[in-house]
């Protein structure tokens, strides 16, 4: 057997094909549970093809997430920022092309294409590039997957043979992602049976304003919420709605322009309760993730403070992060924190930032009345 293992592997060599690495393999599948070890698997896809990098990003009509080799880091930022996604035709001919595999550059474009398309033109040419091996993969989420390696522009078009070897990788490197996904399909799901078992009534959205996952708690028949077709919906309370709508437009943009927090009206235009829309941050999701965030209807009740641990686990707050968060709850002041906790008020500050930012919050009074709205059903 050990004969017959070697002759393999000098078969392979012969014909310009390294065997498989088990180790990368191995560390492929891992990342499907991990991962920020995507960019160490880029450096090693890179090295098959001698390229400077690689990267991945799953895209719906724009780009949600991406993770790329250190090398490339900049250049990500700069494809996203440059709108290139939608600008180029790299990704749409990957994908029409329908091949399960690696593709070169000239596989889809031709020479005055190459020149006139601006990702190559505006973006991969000024900065050395402009080869790549690049394979496109459809999720179960809706998304699409685009892996590719950058290769330096003067060392040519990727050889057949380490296209070769990246398509004896891709199998895995669709299995991992898939896998990502469907992971990812569930943490949705448990999140929200989570709110649901401490009283919340609540639901998952995506960048298209539809359902993902809804609780029990929200599903029943309700006088404040309409279930329209297409897993769509909408608030009852028409001025309600309207703020929704604007604060699930900021979240996609990152931005915190409008109102997070705000009250419902039932039939009897009475306030019967406080929405709050809760932002599902970088930190809380993954490469493979559609959700964009968490629509909370809780009764307006008064403020009681949460435990430490239940804000912890909902908002994906540090420990300390947390404790500041209670502490607002319960009425006192940075300073109050600050003594009762040894330390300075400007780390009560900064605290009081990650608060905001991680709840989707603008002022202190949005978190008192989001993590008291918690606190009261949660008792």
């Amino acid at each position: 057997m050990f004969w017959l293992a070697i002759s393999r592997q000098v078969l392979a060599a012969s014909a310009g094909v390294r065997p498989l690495s088990e180790t990368l393999i191995d560390r492929i599948y891992e990342c499907a549970f991990a991962p920020e070890h995507w960019p160490g698997v880029f450096d090693e896809l890179a090295k098959i093809a001698d390229a400077r990098g690689g990267y991945l990003f799953t895209a719906n009509r724009k780009v949600i997430n991406w993770t790329a080799s250190a090398s490339l880091q900049l250049g990500m930022q700069a494809f996203v920022a440059g709108d290139f996604y939608t600008r180029t035709s790299r990704p749409a001919r990957a994908l029409a092309s329908g091949h399960a595999g690696f593709l070169r550059d000239y596989d889809v474009f031709t020479d005055e294409e190459l020149a006139a398309d601006p990702i190559y033109r505006d973006l991969l040419w000024p900065a050395g590039l402009g080869w790549c091996a690049a394979t496109a993969i459809r999720l179960p989420t809706g998304d699409e997957l685009f892996l590719c390696v950058e290769r330096e522009h003067a060392r040519g078009p990727v050889e057949a043979t380490a296209i070769e070897q990246l398509d004896a990788l891709r199998p895995h490197l669709a299995r991992s992602a898939l896998m990502a996904a469907r992971l990812q399909l569930e943490r949705v799901r448990a999140a929200s049976a989570m709110l649901a078992s401490i009283g919340l009534p609540a639901l998952v959205f995506d960048r298209a304003g539809r359902v993902l996952v809804a609780n029990e708690l929200l599903e029943r028949p309700s006088d404040h919420v309409h279930w329209r077709a297409q897993a769509r919906f909408a608030l009852k309370d028409s001025k309600a709605d309207a703020l929704l709508r604007r604060a699930m437009e900021t979240l996609q943009a990152d931005g915190a322009g409008s109102n997070r927090s705000f009250p419902v009206r039932g039939p009897d235009a009475q306030v019967a309760l406080i929405a709050h829309v809760v932002p599902i941050r970088r930190s809380a999701r993954d490469l493979f993730s559609q959700s964009v965030g968490v629509l909370i209807l809780m009764p307006a009740k008064t403020p009681q403070a949460p435990s430490v641990e239940l804000v912890q686990s909902l908002f994906d707050l540090t420990a300390a992060e947390a404790r500041v968060a209670r502490s607002l709850t319960m009425g006192q002041t940075v300073d109050e924190i600050a003594s009762e906790n040894g330390v300075s008020s400007h780390t009560v500050r900064t605290q009081v930032r990650g608060v905001l930012e991680k709840t989707g919050s603008r002022r202190q009074a949005d978190v008192i009345a989001l993590l008291g709205g918690i606190g009261a059903l949660g008792r």
